[in-house]
Order: structure tokens, then C-alpha cells, then sequence
């Protein structure tokens, strides 16, 4: 089954706004979904490269939080070590994994925990 894919209202604001600086984000976001969490997810691969991991604090046995820190976009020099961060929920039994957060570490030099705590309450955690 292929891994379905959401983004929350918080999210698809933030990355509007990065995209108006970072032209090339929307493809390379697209390449981050193929090639790095779906084969991440998938449980045949499981190709684990570093570059996505779990936060601490916030998983549960439905919903784990993850932190995407190996983002290559190409706006941004630097590979894989661009400054970008990802931050999404993968919903174990519905394979579904719903951006909540985006951001450049420049600007910004952690995860919102406030963010990721409202979204979860919508699920009752």
C-alpha cells in the first residue's frame, strides 16, 4: 500500500511562504516525499539514511512525530545539509503522513513543540 500524504493549514502557510524565497522547493519537496520517506516508511526498505528521526515525547501507539533533517533543496548550497527541517505525524495503521511544520534552521533552531502538541489534541492525545 503506498503511504498517503496531507498537509496541515499551518504547514501549507509556512511553505507558501518559503517558496516565494526558495524556487526549486516545491520539486524538491516532491523528491523528498519519493525518495526518502516513502522508502523510509515502507516496511520491504525501510532505507534509513540518517536523515529522518523521531521526536522525542510526542509518539504514541498511533501516531509517531518525526523530523525530517536531511533535505536537499537546491535553492539552498549545501546537499542534503541545506537548513531545511520538515516535521511531520505518520499514522501507523492508516499509512498517512500529514506535514505539520517547515522551516529553515537559519531563522529557526528547533521544532514548535507548541505546534506539534495542537495537532495532536485533535486526535485526542
Amino acid at each position: 500500500m503506498a503511504i498517503k500524504y496531507k498537509n496541515s493549514s499551518r504547514f501549507n502557510r509556512l511553505f507558501k511562504k518559503l517558496c516565494k524565497k526558495y524556487k526549486t522547493l516545491p520539486n524538491d519537496f516532491d523528491k523528498l516525499k519519493k525518495l526518502s520517506i516513502s522508502l523510509f516508511h515502507n516496511p520491504d526498505i525501510h532505507f534509513d539514511n540518517q536523515g529522518i528521526v523521531k521526536i522525542p515525547g510526542f509518539n504514541t501507539s498511533k501516531i509517531v512525530i518525526f523530523k525530517v533533517k536531511k533535505f536537499a533543496c537546491r535553492s539552498l548550497k549545501g546537499g542534503a545539509m541545506s537548513g531545511l527541517r520538515v516535521v511531520y505525524a505518520y499514522h501507523i495503521k492508516k499509512e498517512l503522513v500529514e506535514f505539520i511544520e517547515i522551516y529553515y534552521k537559519g531563522n529557526q533552531s528547533n521544532h514548535n513543540e507548541h505546534l506539534i502538541n495542537e495537532y495532536l489534541k485533535q486526535f485526542g492525545h
